[in-house]
């Protein structure tokens, strides 16, 4: 049985490294959850005894399968409880990151199944990340950054990279969400700002906007 705090530090290993299958630095998944590298390597060490990770004095932690087995199961229970709080309880996407935080620790495999099944096997939470199944496999969605598009193309966006609050608040205040047609008008080379075109208005967005905002094609 892995504890919360176990639990969290899997899921920043897994996003830092592809899948937890790169190895990743004590220093990096210090900065991702934000503690010191000290309790890391101590956690480290202690996920490593519990055949979670693999861990080499200077040469990185990447997930053991069962480790990223664990990493992927709360990764969907997260992901789930976000489609479940915008659907059924009218929670914006702006909202659910931290309720979904405490959700995800529930240890119940069939109240999570049940809840997959209630909402109908959702692909992608309300941000377009996209939800493991039980044995932690997912379909990836082909979508590329505005940043990668040429003046001229149009995309649906489908997934927001950076799902913090104040991010899609950004988003919600500029009428932009998840499905929306947006397509790209130019490219300002003086300092990478780009001017697109959504339903309602021509914008133009930082590139620190636009490396955000991914569009299926």
């Amino acid at each position: 049985m892995t504890t919360l705090s176990e639990e969290n530090y899997l899921k920043a290993i897994y996003h830092l490294g592809k899948q937890g299958t790169q190895a990743v630095s004590t220093n990096a998944i210090a900065e991702k959850i934000e503690s010191k590298a000290s309790s890391v390597t101590d956690m480290v060490k202690k996920l490593a005894d519990k055949n979670l990770v693999n861990y080499v004095k200077y040469q990185g932690v990447s997930l053991t399968d069962a480790g990223r087995l664990t990493a992927a199961s709360v990764i969907r229970k997260h992901r789930l409880w976000e489609v479940f709080l915008v659907e059924k309880l009218n929670f914006s996407w702006d909202e659910v990151h931290d309720v979904a935080e405490q959700l995800e620790h529930i240890k119940s495999l069939k109240l999570v199944d049940e809840l997959d099944a209630f909402l109908g096997f959702p692909a992608h939470d309300p941000h377009g990340d996209p939800i493991p199944d039980r044995n932690g496999n997912y379909a990836l969605r082909k979508s590329i950054s505005i940043l990668e598009m040429q003046s001229g193309n149009e995309g649906v966006l489908a997934h927001v990279k950076d799902s913090s609050e104040v991010f899609l608040k950004y988003l919600n205040k500029n009428s932009m969400a998840l499905g929306d047609t947006i397509k790209v008008v130019d490219f300002e080379p003086f300092d990478d700002s780009v001017t697109i075109e959504t339903k309602t208005k021509q914008i133009i967005i930082s590139k620190e906007v636009a490396k955000n905002l991914y569009l299926s094609q």
